[in-house]
């Protein structure tokens, strides 16, 4: 009893201590000075053609504390009247005392936080010191920046289907590195997209999934043909030729494959609400097109996938009217992108070339062009 009595009293000084000791740290790191930051320009207008060139550098005065530390330096932004709550940094080294931010990267950090493209965002940047779990920050600087729409190709993580179609659609046959590939959104390990299967005879419907464009780590199906995948798991096949939508969730290995063949309808076009112009599929631009349609000023269309209202492609709110030869953002009903029922309309009736491009599920192109 005595023994245990001891020991009680041993844990009892140890938590003390440590409590002591923790509390002791808080209090020695101190900050004696702070950082103040500013920028080469106060106005920055984001080039794609210029991705590797600096856009912008900063300067600064490092902060200062009463006892030598290794502290961690980075430039957060934020947009202005955010309270820094949506934000994300650049990393500088821990000596610097300047740094440049590139046209690529920095465009990579105003899409993190939100900034619109091809608008002038009115941006709040500051030093960011790190010692351990704590922050100490700088002044903090307004600036405007007027970020380009980022190559959704590199923004957004993917995975690849190669496969024997891939030949006929524009790609290389069972090749991860040139084949279609599904994208992530949501940069959640959720994947989704199109692809198109022109013969399904023989071995030509078969396909599999793979990442990093190698065949290391490739998934197929655990050989069930229930929507399971497997590591190095068998061909998938598909049934029907046509054009698929296929979703697979990395992680939990699964997948899933629906047939959607597009086509256009609407008052706005020579059949109306009663029947679909179907889209032809291109190898040379992997894109759906329909090279000539008329279009009346006075009506809207959408574009459906089956002869049926399941699946569409749409504007995201409102009826949007379109621009001859300039691309816009689709979006896809079943993916939640979609606010009510909106269509498509032009301002000028006449002939149109319509080019849709699903190769990036978070970029869905759409292209009218007047003929």
């Amino acid at each position: 009893m005595k023994n245990l009595f001891k020991i009680l009293i041993a844990l009892f000084v140890g938590v003390l201590v440590v409590s002591c000791e923790k509390d002791e740290d808080r209090a020695v790191i101190t900050e004696t000075t702070a950082a103040k930051v500013s920028a080469d320009k106060n106005a920055v207008v984001l080039d794609e053609l210029k991705g590797s060139e600096t856009a912008i550098t900063f300067a600064w005065t490092k902060t200062g504390f009463n006892i030598p530390v290794v502290p961690a330096q980075q430039i957060e932004f934020a947009l202005k009247g955010t309270g820094f709550k949506n934000s994300t940094t650049f990393n500088f080294d821990k000596d610097a005392v300047s740094g440049g931010i590139t046209h690529s990267a920095l465009n990579t950090l105003m899409f993190n936080i939100g900034a619109v493209s091809n608008t002038v965002n009115d941006i709040e940047a500051r030093l960011k010191t790190l010692v351990g779990t704590a922050a100490f920050y700088s002044n903090v600087i307004d600036l405007k920046i007027t970020p380009f729409t980022p190559n959704p190709d590199i923004i957004y993580p993917k995975i690849n289907v190669p496969g024997a179609y891939a030949g006929a659609a524009g790609y290389a046959s069972w090749t991860p590195g040139n084949s279609a590939n599904l994208f992530s959104p949501e940069k959640d390990d959720k994947y989704r997209g199109f692809i198109l299967m022109s013969d399904v005879t023989g071995d030509n419907g078969k396909y599999k999934f793979t990442i990093n464009q190698d065949w290391p780590g490739n998934k197929g199906d655990d050989g069930t043909n229930t929507g399971k995948l497997a590591a190095d798991g068998a061909d998938i096949k598909a049934t029907a030729i046509g054009t698929y939508y296929l979703k697979v969730d990395w992680v939990a290995n699964t997948y899933s494959s629906m047939l959607a063949n597009f086509g256009v309808i609407g008052d706005a076009t020579p059949t109306g609400w009663s029947s679909d112009t179907d889209f032809v599929y291109s190898p040379a631009t992997k894109t759906y097109v329909i090279n000539s349609i008329m279009l009346s000023n006075t009506g809207v269309f959408k574009f459906r996938a089956n002869d049926d209202w399941v699946l569409k492609f749409q504007p995201k709110k409102d009826d949007e009217a379109l621009v001859s030869g300039k691309a816009v953002q689709s979006y896809f009903n079943t993916e939640n992108t979609v606010d009510g029922d909106p269509g498509y309309k032009v301002s000028e009736a006449g002939n149109y070339k319509i080019e849709l491009d699903l190769h990036n599920s978070a970029y869905y192109k759409l292209t009218v062009t007047k003929l």
